[in-house]
């Protein structure tokens, strides 16, 4: 009989997806996994098969997350524009830490290589994309946006801003310059 699992797999799914936000995929090795969750390299594998498996369950941690953060923001009562613009501030990583999505990172690294980290991305994207389809046109039902473009369409934009802003704040720059688009975006409407 093996030794019983002396940590708790959520709380280390939590610290890798922290590293991997912090180093990317191919800058987190193995060891700094192991040593960042607190494990041997044998618990690492035992548990998680994989740094590739463990990375997986990161980036699905990752989008439930968001998108339990975007459903308790869009339930809540009151107008959209200050909620939208929380919305893309929070989901494009804008503010301290300039490490901008954890997501749109682990498709600009690995994307073009990597089937399993696109279909992931690309579910909780669309997933985004819904949210915000479904925020527009209640901030248009209620007057608050115009009318004068289809909902769909105006949230296709938002995630496109959204992933383009994730990419500007990794590098750098103003954070109020990044407001600034954000409020011009969502002021737009």
């Amino acid at each position: 009989m093996g030794r019983p699992m002396q940590f708790e797999t959520d709380t280390a799914v939590d610290k890798a997806m922290e590293l991997f936000w912090r180093q990317g995929y191919a800058g987190t090795t193995p060891q700094e996994l192991a040593s960042g969750l607190g494990i041997g390299k044998g618990s690492l594998y035992n548990t998680f098969e994989s740094k590739h498996a463990l990375f997986m369950r990161a980036l699905g941690r990752y989008s439930e997350r968001r998108l339990e953060y975007l459903t308790d923001l869009f339930s809540a009562p009151g107008p959209i524009r200050p909620r939208l613009k929380g919305a893309m501030t929070v989901l494009a990583g804008l503010g301290e830490h300039r490490r901008g999505c954890v997501m749109v990172n682990a498709a600009a690294e690995l994307g073009t290589t990597d089937d399993e980290v696109n279909r992931i991305a690309d579910h909780l994207f669309t997933q985004i994309e819904a949210v915000f389809r479904q925020a527009v046109a209640q901030g248009q039902e209620s007057g608050e946006f115009s009318i004068d473009r289809g909902a769909e369409t105006i949230a296709g934009q938002l995630l496109a801003s959204v992933i383009g802003l994730s990419v500007l704040a990794k590098t750098g720059g103003p954070g109020e310059r990044f407001g600034a688009v954000v409020d011009g975006i969502v002021d737009g409407l």
